[in-house]
């Protein structure tokens, strides 16, 4: 296994509930990279009708076992609301939960338009003059870092914390990796290296990063914002393939009482400097949808990088030109909400068995 973030850890797991042992390599260690600088998001809510809501959903039903089974890693089912400014954004956010409530499988999407007058009976502190919104119950939260790590601990994976420099090919398929510490060889081995995934040259994919900020206010004693509350721009930029500065107001409160702020999307390669002008932008819109933050510190912000692939879908099966080696990547700002599935088809792929979701539209090949 390559990578130790979310995405990784979830498939040790699952493997090991296969009964397969895992070693996991990351040069970082346990969420070094994406998933340390995520906010823990398992949304519905921004996933258009289609193969990723199907992931999505099955995603759903997986964070509630592995919460039974592991849990202590801050699981909180708190549900989303999408707010829009305007009549006529409303109107585009209802059409758009119609149809994700249209999605054909046995688990289906649950969301109820939100008029203006009700709106603070679900955040008591959102600001005057929103038009409405949409609730979406399924929406939930974990603690990315602390998600991570118990899985991995759980999986019993040993962990080497090396670069891999590359994969170990034995005439058509992969025999394991080479790291900073020496080869590794393995029945099969799955790239989880997140926004560097694409970079192996024996199987490349076109795995690229795009940044994102988060800023992180000091605690409240109360936290004042109940749901994850975004703009209804935030998901026409989930969905966008502008390379340059885009933002949408998102904000919710963590157990530990901050309230967490994002979101921007930028294609600046692998750069990871602070850029003010976007942490401001970013408090304005905060402040815009909630008024009560504007008296409250900044504690810290920070940027991660988001795994982007060109068509929105994360990469997931086995590789078309290697046998043996098997991608679980791309999954963009989705990967902590997506890992569980994931790992459930990587699994169902490695050992012969019938994926529940169908892993043809994830499929590396259809980059070729």
């Amino acid at each position: 296994m390559i990578g130790a973030g979310i995405v990784g850890a979830s498939c040790a797991y699952a493997l090991m509930r296969a009964g397969v042992r895992a070693t996991v390599v990351d040069r970082g260690g346990v969420a070094s990279g994406t998933t340390g600088a995520g906010e823990g998001n398992i949304l519905v809510s921004d996933k258009e009708p289609g193969p990723e809501l199907e992931l999505a959903l099955r995603s759903g039903e997986l964070w509630r076992e592995l919460d039974e089974e592991c849990g202590g890693f801050e699981w909180e089912p708190k549900g989303g609301l999408v707010v829009a400014e305007t009549p006529e954004v409303l109107d585009a956010l209802t059409a758009f939960a119609e149809n994700q409530r249209r999605h054909p499988g046995p688990a289906g999407v649950v969301a109820s338009v939100v008029p203006a007058t009700s709106l603070r009976d679900f955040e008591p502190h959102l600001a005057d003059g929103l038009a409405g919104g949409v609730h979406y119950p399924q929406d939930a939260q974990v603690q990315p870092m602390l998600a991570a790590a118990r899985l991995l601990k759980a999986s019993g994976a040993r962990l080497v914390r090396t670069a891999v420099e590359r994969f170990l090919v034995a005439g058509d398929r992969v025999a394991g990796v080479r790291t900073g510490q020496g080869d590794l060889y393995a029945d099969a081995v799955v790239n989880a290296a997140g926004t560097w995934a694409g970079s192996f040259p024996q199987a490349p994919l076109p795995i690229r990063p795009r940044k994102g900020f988060i800023l992180v206010t000091q605690p409240f004693a109360v936290p004042p914002v109940r749901h994850k509350v975004y703009t209804a721009a935030y998901v026409t930029n989930v969905a966008s393939d502008a390379e340059g500065l885009e933002t949408s107001g998102v904000i919710e409160s963590t157990r530990a009482g901050t309230v967490l702020i994002g979101a921007s999307r930028q294609r600046v390669g692998y750069d990871t400097a602070i850029d003010y002008r976007v942490l401001a932008k970013l408090a304005r819109q905060a402040v815009a949808l909630f008024p009560v933050l504007a008296d409250r510190q900044v504690m810290r912000a920070y940027a991660g990088l988001r795994p982007y692939s060109p068509d929105h879908l994360p990469v997931i099966g086995p590789d078309h030109r290697l046998r043996n080696l098997f991608h679980a990547c791309g999954h963009e700002g989705a990967g902590i909400g997506l890992a569980p599935a994931t790992a459930e088809m990587i699994t169902a792929q490695i050992t012969g068995g019938s994926p529940r979701v169908d892993p043809a539209p994830f499929a590396p090949g259809r980059f070729a």
